[in-house]
């Protein structure tokens, strides 16, 4: 499989430090690093790069040994930093400056949690929208007043610079950069080996009352199945409401609780995602998959998706499109 532009999607190195946030920088390997030959000659490079010399020491006493130093950000498409030792702890000067000419060069960078902080300081996020873990937050805000925190969101996708909430959320900013990169289909293949749903929207909230993935008992799950299996149908909250045997305020008050987002919202990002599958995987016209997904016309689709994702269904699927599809 090959990027969506026919080549090589290129290196993702990974910043390591004494210090090492193990789980942020497990997401990174696991999705970027370990090998994956049923993906094709085109899947991603791997690389760490040491943000400073010495011994560099994971959460536990694990020692890292990385690929080499900071020169490795000159070669990489995509730089991640996973997490950072500490939101007081100072970031290298070394280490900013490496990040700013990478950046400069066209590479993409990305943190996950607190590696916000890092890319705060290297001043990549000036006058940008990024978020960080709920709890540091505040802090970010403060110490940066020139971003625009948001610290109710999973991710935020800026284009050149991308951000993470805490830890597991950066395992869905690592797909959607999969999805971005190289479609649904590539996505959803990583995502089903790490045994994860395979998209949430980086709006979605970072943390829920109720997760609807606990069936037992849950008033939503069984709607939430209805819904996804006929998309294409008229799901207003006044019908979505009486499957919850619930009142319509009462059930938008419980669907965000849930869900973390209001249904109507829930329901275009489930329409799109589904769109976006069938624009990879079918045959259908554009006005056939509008009307299989419940935006009834073209039109409406186009421009819900030039809103969502900055672009048009022709595009997408020109750019996506599974070489197997007649």
């Amino acid at each position: 499989m090959k990027s969506a532009q026919g080549k090589d999607a290129g290196l993702v190195t990974v910043v390591v430090y004494d210090g090492l946030s193990l789980f942020e920088y497990g997401c990174a390997v696991e999705v970027f690093g370990l090998p994956r030959p049923e993906m094709g000659n085109g899947w991603y490079r791997f690389a760490t790069a040491a943000a400073e010399p010495g011994i560099l020491r994971g959460a536990g006493g694990i020692e890292v040994r990385a690929d080499g130093g900071l020169e490795l950000l000159s070669k990489a498409r995509t730089i991640i930093i996973p997490g950072w030792r500490g939101i007081e702890e100072p970031v290298p000067a070394g280490l900013c400056l490496a990040l700013k000419k990478a950046h400069k060069r066209g590479a993409r960078v990305m943190s996950i949690c607190t590696g916000a902080f890092v890319l705060a300081a290297a001043g990549l996020l000036d006058g940008k929208r990024a978020t960080t873990h709920w709890r540091h937050a505040g802090g970010l805000a403060e110490r940066y007043p020139s971003i625009s925190v948001e610290p109710d969101v999973l991710y935020i996708d800026a284009g050149d610079v991308l951000t993470s909430a805490g830890s597991a959320a950066g395992i869905d900013l690592c797909l959607h950069l999969i999805r971005r990169d190289m479609g649904s289909r590539a996505a959803n293949q990583v995502a089903r080996r790490l045994v994860m749903p395979p998209h949430r929207e980086g709006g979605q909230a970072q943390y829920v009352e109720e997760p609807v993935q606990r069936r037992s008992g849950s008033t939503l799950a069984p709607l939430v199945d209805a819904v996804r299996a006929a998309l294409g149908e008229n799901w207003t909250i006044t019908r979505m409401a009486a499957a919850t045997a619930m009142s319509g305020r009462s059930f938008q008050r419980h669907f965000v609780s849930t869900m973390g987002m209001p249904p109507g919202e829930w329901l275009l990002t489930e329409r799109l995602t589904r769109a976006r599958e069938l624009l990879e995987e079918s045959p259908l016209s554009v006005d056939d998959i509008a009307s299989a997904v419940g935006f009834g016309a073209a039109a409406t689709l186009r421009n819900h998706f030039r809103a969502k994702l900055g672009t048009s269904p022709g595009y997408y699927r020109e750019r996506f499109r599974a070489s197997d599809v007649a």
